[in-house]
């Protein structure tokens, strides 16, 4: 309580303790520095080379180039489809048409059995009955339309058609001519229809319709006709 006493110094113009860096901004900066460091670190190591100036334009480049392929392709494929679908909307309608054929055969067969049915039977008989026929002088040709039926049916048979036909010739008297025989195919029944030439001024009269197996073979068949 005596001792002696101290000099007080009075601070007049209030100075202050210097402060260093803060620790926190130290830390923050050093943090900064470590995550620089590991993405270049990781870049480096792990990820793909970094690309120059030039390498980035040829890929643009060839990425642009890839898309117009892309969308040339996707034309074509539409064009493709497009292309198909009217296809198969085509072989439809000729399916439907075929179809619609198919069935007017079947009755026009139909029909042709029908009416060779009920025509009056061949006089002569024959294994090939002539129900009818028709000789028509046309120009320098003799049309003809021969109705054939075959007892029994069953496999179609070849056979072949010919005709003599009896006329006045050119010179002047009666003559006979063998003209070309037309080859077909006999099942129940059969339509022949055609026309063969006639020799230079013959005048047809009457024709002979033969039906043979084959050229010069047995006879299946004959009707005398006159010719109109």
């Amino acid at each position: 309580m005596f001792g002696r006493s101290r000099p007080v110094v009075i601070d007049s113009y209030g100075s202050r303790r210097r402060r260093g860096v803060p620790r926190w901004l130290v830390l923050l900066l050093v943090g900064v520095a470590a995550g620089v460091a590991a993405v270049v670190y990781v870049q480096e190591r792990f990820l793909p080379p970094r690309l120059s100036a030039a390498e980035s334009a040829q890929l643009q480049s060839s990425f642009a180039e890839a898309d117009a392929e892309r969308q040339r392709l996707r034309g074509e494929l539409a064009e493709a489809t497009k292309s198909r679908d009217a296809t198969a909307a085509e072989n439809k309608r000729l399916g439907d048409e075929l179809a619609v054929s198919r069935a007017t055969g079947e009755r026009l067969r139909e029909d042709v059995a029908f009416v060779a049915g009920a025509l009056p039977p061949d006089p002569r008989g024959g294994a090939v009955e002539i129900r009818a026929a028709r000789l028509i002088r046309s120009g320098a040709s003799l049309a003809y339309e021969v109705a054939l039926v075959r007892e029994g049916g069953g496999k179609p048979i070849g056979a072949v058609m010919q005709l003599v036909v009896t006329g006045e010739s050119p010179r002047g008297g009666e003559t006979t001519v063998s003209l070309e025989p037309a080859a077909t195919s006999i099942g129940a029944h059969q339509v022949l229809r055609g026309a063969v030439p006639l020799p230079e001024g013959f005048a047809p009269r009457q024709g002979t319709i033969r039906v043979l197996d084959r050229p010069g073979g047995q006879l299946l068949g004959m009707r005398v006709m006159y010719v109109r």
